[in-house]
């Protein structure tokens, strides 16, 4: 949202960036509980990735209202993004299977790929800083290699998270403190008298 003032704002900004940060922890403790053998814990693990998944989801629709005012394309594909990864993460758990198991893989490199044009409107568009934006980009991109290169049998993608993961909890800190606006800078030239 445009305002007045020449900044940008992003629609939910401190509520998305609250849920940014609780996946973490979601997730997280999640899988770490769902391996255990003891029942309590399994079904707190399981309790907690079905958490995750829908607070992953509310990211995806609640940015894709800020995106969509930029390109809606880039925000369908964001929100699919989240959608793909929230279900996949749910067969985590629907199935039994290990949290590092193709779910996880397919879901992470989803999110990596789906990610980096949400990033590139943030920097076309001055939604966020441009540092951060290009950030995102980067920081997706070698995320979604690290994925990819899972599916090929190379256990890389533990080597590629940091730029992402670092990424979305700046991004988070960002939204939080900010609120979401970006005041744009004004071309301003110096007068010559």
């Amino acid at each position: 949202m445009k305002s007045n003032n020449n900044s940008v704002i992003i629609f939910n900004a401190r509520t998305i960036g609250t849920f940014f940060l609780l996946v973490f922890l979601a997730y997280g403790f999640g899988s770490s509980l769902f391996k255990s053998a003891s029942n309590p814990e399994k079904y707190l693990g399981a309790l907690l990735i079905v958490a995750n998944s829908v607070m992953v989801l509310f990211i995806g629709f609640l940015l894709r209202k800020t995106l969509k005012l930029y390109n809606p394309l880039v925000g369908n594909i964001y929100l699919f993004t989240r959608l793909f990864e929230a279900s996949a993460l749910l067969t985590i758990f629907l199935n039994g299977s290990k949290p590092d198991d193709l779910g996880y893989v397919l879901a992470m490199l989803v999110l990596g790929i789906g990610s980096v044009p949400m990033c590139l409107t943030l920097l076309k568009h001055e939604i966020t800083p441009s540092w951060l934006a290009i950030w995102g980009v980067i920081g997706y991109a070698v995320f979604a290699f690290g994925f990819l290169m899972e599916l090929f049998g190379k256990a890389w993608s533990m080597y590629f998270l940091a730029p992402g993961g670092l990424w979305e909890v700046t991004f988070a800190a960002w939204l939080i403190f900010s609120g979401g606006k970006n005041v744009k800078m004004k071309n301003t030239s110096p007068s010559t008298e």
